[in-house]
């Protein structure tokens, strides 16, 4: 939803349902959404702390509302960034990669992988949480 425009974005989201709905008939498709936000949730992250004038990328958990949260902002930056040329509307770009997400593959699931790899690299620091 930007600048408050909630009815345009229930609009686009229901037509992004209803072209998942059209893909896969016997699937729910409440189900298949929570699977893609599910496929995009982040376990781990890193978070920056400042100890002795360094800055180390600390690996801690994701908390469960953050987990969703990052979930749902990856997978509408994904859609936005998908061409114009082959997806039409919104809707369109949005049941793509919501079919991405269900299949694991996707720039969502791209990010979320690539904030667990930073947080597999920097797990020498994980001792600086707190």
């Amino acid at each position: 939803m930007k600048d408050g425009k909630r009815q345009a974005a229930q609009k686009q989201v229901y037509g992004a349902l209803k072209l998942l709905q059209k893909k896969d008939s016997k699937a729910n498709v409440v189900d298949l959404l929570e699977q893609a936000l599910e496929n995009i949730k982040p376990k781990i992250e890193v978070k920056p702390r400042r100890i002795g004038g360094s800055v180390y990328q600390v690996p801690s958990p994701t908390r469960s509302l953050r987990q969703n949260s990052l979930s749902i902002r990856w997978l509408v930056q994904s859609a936005r960034n998908r061409p114009n040329k082959q997806y039409h509307t919104f809707a369109e770009k949005l049941a793509a990669e919501l079919t991405d997400a269900i299949a694991s593959t996707g720039s969502a699931v791209g990010k979320r992988m690539e904030v667990e790899k930073m947080a597999e690299a920097n797990k020498a620091f994980a001792h600086l949480k707190w």
